[in-house]
């Protein structure tokens, strides 16, 4: 590894971290995917510096998708091959079916169903009045894509159920048929947008993820007449084992304002 003088002007751990780094994306590194990065203490020798400098430049790294910790063993270098496994996102209409399609997947387990409150960010997605205090169908599946598990949230407002029996029958039902059941009031669009965090613990279990792997969630809103927000979904998928791939059409243009990412978010 090549170990240049700390400069003062950056901040050390910033420092360190771009060193590591750049020795770990070199074609010739000793860092192979899958070996182990320097401990801290080790590091700490290295570059002259504190435990929690150390200690924030392996963050660094794990921030930048570099490594990955696992807890009692150490941080260890990602594989940085692109991930294998195509999820589409994208939602066709099928003149001949008549129905909206969409990629299928595979169950790993049976669905969970739970009622929840729309409140919160939930309440912004779908444009509900907090004070309503509508509730809600909370399903829950654990899918998978072949190369990887993914986990799909399906929230139906108990009102939008109240209009289509069929989705109070079965919440739980796959999304292509949920989808066929609101095409009922009249015809659909979707509105989608993707954030990216560390998973939970129980995400990492039920998804067998590494530690510090991160997740991509997917946000989507499926709309009905009159830009009515009838359904929210939430896809949770490993980044390093899944790629979203969609369809980008030109869409008309409209002058009704758009609600922002920035106050949708959930």
């Amino acid at each position: 590894m090549s170990e240049g003088l700390i400069r003062r002007p950056t901040a050390i751990y910033m420092q360190v971290a771009d060193q590591l780094a750049t020795a770990i994306k070199r074609p010739d590194s000793e860092y192979a995917p899958g070996s182990k990065l320097p401990s801290e203490t080790e590091l700490m020798a290295r570059y002259g510096i504190s435990r929690p400098t150390a200690r924030a430049a392996v963050d660094e790294l794990v921030n930048m998708g570099l490594i990955e910790k696992h807890h009692g063993r150490g941080s260890f270098v990602r594989d940085q091959t692109p991930p294998s496994g195509e999820l589409p996102r994208s939602v066709t209409w099928s003149a001949k079916e008549k129905r909206y399609l969409v990629p299928e997947l595979s169950q790993v387990e049976p669905p969970v169903v739970t009622r929840t409150n729309i409140v919160g960010e939930l309440a912004a997605a779908l444009e509900r009045d907090e004070d309503d205090a509508e509730d809600a169908f909370h399903a829950d599946h654990l899918l998978t894509t072949g190369s990887a598990r993914v986990a799909h949230r399906v929230i139906i407002p108990i009102g939008v159920a109240a209009e289509v029996p069929a989705l109070a029958a079965a919440p739980d039902a796959p999304i292509g048929e949920i989808y066929a059941h609101l095409a009922e009031i009249g015809p659909l669009w979707w509105d989608e947008w993707v954030s990216a965090r560390t998973p939970l613990p129980d995400e990492r279990s039920s998804l067998g993820l590494a530690d510090a792997s991160p997740l991509l969630i997917t946000h989507r809103v499926t709309h009905g007449p009159d830009d009515r927000p009838l359904l929210y979904e939430e896809l949770h998928a490993p980044a390093a084992r899944v790629r979203l791939t969609y369809q980008i059409r030109p869409e008309r243009k409209t002058t009704k304002p758009r609600t922002s990412r920035s106050s949708r978010a959930v």
